[in-house]
């Protein structure tokens, strides 16, 4: 075990719930550090049920695109924990990681914490200490009570489409989940808004007139859309003509155009050539993501596709299957799923978008994972979608099913339904984030 893997077990037992959303103790904590997250570099904070982590992507990768050095922070981790600290373009070390924790966990004084509070405690400290043009802050859960909701004048606050999902956390319709995704306006700072359902929106457009935040909102304020391949992005700024992202998937030419939106209304000004370059450089693992090679790959059946992919709701499975129907048009394959889902999350909602779609479901549960679903409820969970479904105890008990299945056409292999059995996929594959 690491250092800093021995402090955060050494955390756990500092708070005896993994999830408690309250400011109270980040500022606590941050005071007695002496405020660090005063002397970061320039943040944009970016809310939003999905897409939070690839709109992150593309603008990092736009931004390093233009010359701009970056940090950012982003959770979960899908292997190591390092993943959620970027030092201008670097996963953190574990030195400077241990040492930055070890300074936040001193100052706590062990007091009850969460660990996310520590670590973002941690994250302050590092990024206040290093130099980059510009932080992207991602939001851990909801935004109102969210331990980075403590920047007081970010250059901007973008909110990516809002659905259901946390919610024992952050309450049982889409109106309160927007209400405390909206929570990270801030008053004079322009607000980015993702297309939203039209309940979202009007909670969004109420909190950001109450705290006097002016909106960029995606259909009024600003235009994408996707025409010959290709995104064509309009604001007052002008017109930009760009290639398709490299992230596949229609949901990811929406994410591109948050992230051209957010950088434009934050005031930085690249070039045009780097809105192109960085469009096709965006990486986020596990994000519909092709595995190509490696020790899971090997298992496959020859020249068929394996792909990983983290979403975990209704609507990331529906941004999901509607990637797949176009691969499926241009590239027939019989698609099958293996899928492994925590408890708390709505499994049959999600696989009812892979109804019709999807030959068969294989129901693992996620390694290592105390909530995970067991395999009979996923597999249940399935058919009660409509989709035949059998259980296994691994991901390679799946895959070897998979190769039994004796089609006539190479498969199409999703691997989904959570971003924590995508970390395992991606640390038994051999291939963990860089």
């Amino acid at each position: 075990m690491s250092d800093y893997e021995t402090i955060i077990a050494r955390l756990l037992t500092l708070h005896p719930k993994r999830i408690d959303l309250s400011l109270d103790r980040i500022w606590r904590v941050l005071d007695a550090l002496g405020h660090p997250e005063r002397n970061v570099p320039p943040v944009i904070h970016v809310a939003g049920t999905n897409g939070k982590g690839s709109t992150i992507a593309f603008m990092r990768a736009m931004l390093e695109a233009s010359g701009r050095s970056v940090h950012v922070y982003t959770s979960p981790h899908l292997v190591r924990f390092n993943e959620r600290f970027r030092i201008a373009g670097t996963l953190v070390s574990d030195e400077a990681l241990a040492g930055a924790l070890t300074e936040a966990e001193r100052a706590n004084a062990a007091e009850p914490i969460t660990v996310f509070e520590i670590e973002t405690a941690a994250a302050f400290l590092l990024f206040s200490r290093n130099p980059a043009d510009v932080l992207l802050l991602e939001v851990g859960l909801g935004g109102r009570l969210d331990a980075t909701n403590v920047i007081e004048k970010p250059l901007a606050s973008v909110i990516t489409p809002v659905s259901m999902d946390h919610l024992e956390f952050l309450g049982d319709t889409i109106e309160k989940i927007a209400a405390e995704k909206a929570a990270i306006l801030k008053r004079g700072v322009p607000g980015v808004i993702a297309p939203q359902s039209a309940a979202a929106m009007a909670v969004i457009e109420r909190e950001a007139r109450k705290v006097r935040a002016p909106l960029h909102s995606a259909g009024e304020h600003w235009n994408m859309h996707e025409e010959h391949g290709r995104l064509v992005y309009q604001d007052d700024d002008g017109l930009l003509d760009l290639p398709a992202p490299k992230l596949p998937g229609r949901h990811q030419f929406e994410n591109a155009g948050v992230a051209i939106a957010a950088l434009r209304a934050a005031g930085l000004k690249l070039p045009d050539a780097a809105f192109e370059a960085g469009i096709v450089k965006a990486d986020w693992p596990a994000r519909l993501q092709l595995l190509s090679n490696g020790a899971l790959k090997s298992m496959t059946p020859p020249d068929s596709e394996l792909w990983l992919d983290g979403g975990h709701n209704t609507d990331g499975g529906r941004a999901v299957a509607v990637a797949l129907a176009g691969f499926e048009e241009r590239v027939p394959r019989p698609l099958v799923l293996i899928v492994g889902m925590l408890a708390t999350k709505d499994c049959e909602g999600y696989l009812r978008n892979f109804s019709g779609m999807a030959r068969r479901v294989f129901a693992i549960p996620i390694p290592n994972q105390d909530k995970s679903l067991s395999a009979e409820a996923v597999s249940q969970a399935a058919r009660n979608a409509g989709i035949p479904a059998e259980r296994y105890g691994t991901i390679e008990d799946a895959l070897a099913a998979v190769s039994r299945l004796g089609l006539d056409t190479p498969p199409r292999i999703l691997i989904g339904g959570s971003l924590y059995l995508a970390g395992e996929v991606l640390a038994k594959n051999g291939t963990p984030p860089a």
